[in-house]
């Protein structure tokens, strides 16, 4: 059922369910901004410093090259615990050096990393939350938006809005609201660039029909 039913069943607000999950017996799925449905499931038969292990594994392989700090951060956990899963994987890791410092990545990833670069598209439209742009750590933060004044404009106290990126480049950001996409740039975009932006925006898969985007630049 959806999370917020469950929740006024329990006398609670839905929200509180999310705790549960560390149990390994209550599963959410995520829809978005729409409200999650939950279900249970039998507890997993993992013990619980493999499970943390497999955590690690994970979030390098999404987020690393990273560090036991990061990961600690990112998995609401004790750094000591986290330094112990690192230390444990320490024949699956490879230390590297990084524009934010030393860090460690999977050795099974190393080849991908090796890959000469992809062409970056001419336009994205990341969502909140992209795991692009999580940014764990400051360093993180610094690296994919230099401008100090703008990383308040991306990782907001509230919800954080998407990132709009240009070449690659991390030019803005923008909200949606129905069929209103608003957008605020950090820099002059041509004209190209502004058309792709507008392209982009009237491709996004939303499950209202009907109706064209309208994209208010501020």
């Amino acid at each position: 059922m959806r999370y917020d039913d469950a929740g006024q069943a329990l006398g609670t607000h839905g929200n509180n369910l999310r705790y549960a999950a560390l149990t390994g017996t209550l599963a959410i799925r995520w829809e978005g901004a729409r409200r999650p449905t939950v279900w249970t499931v039998p507890a997993p038969e993992i013990d619980p410093a493999e499970a943390t292990r497999e955590l690690a594994r994970r979030y390098l392989h999404i987020f690393g090259p990273a560090t036991a700090q990061g990961f600690a951060k990112w998995a609401s956990i004790g750094v000591g615990k986290a330094a112990r899963a690192f230390d444990d994987l320490h024949a699956e890791l490879i230390p590297v050096q990084t524009p934010a410092g030393e860090a460690l990545l999977l050795a099974r990833d190393e080849s991908t990393f090796r890959e000469p670069p992809a062409l970056a598209a001419a336009v994205r439209l990341l969502p909140s939350g992209d795991a692009y742009t999580l940014g764990i750590t400051s360093e993180d933060r610094a690296l994919l938006v230099p401008d100090a004044r703008r990383r308040s404009d991306l990782w907001t106290p509230r919800v954080w809005p998407g990132a709009l990126l240009v070449g690659g480049t991390i030019v803005g950001t923008w909200r949606r609201s129905k069929r209103t996409m608003t957008i605020q740039l950090w820099r002059r975009l041509s004209p190209a660039a502004r058309e792709a932006v507008l392209a982009e925006a009237e491709s996004l898969p939303l499950p209202d029909v009907g109706g064209q985007m309208v994209v208010d630049w501020s």
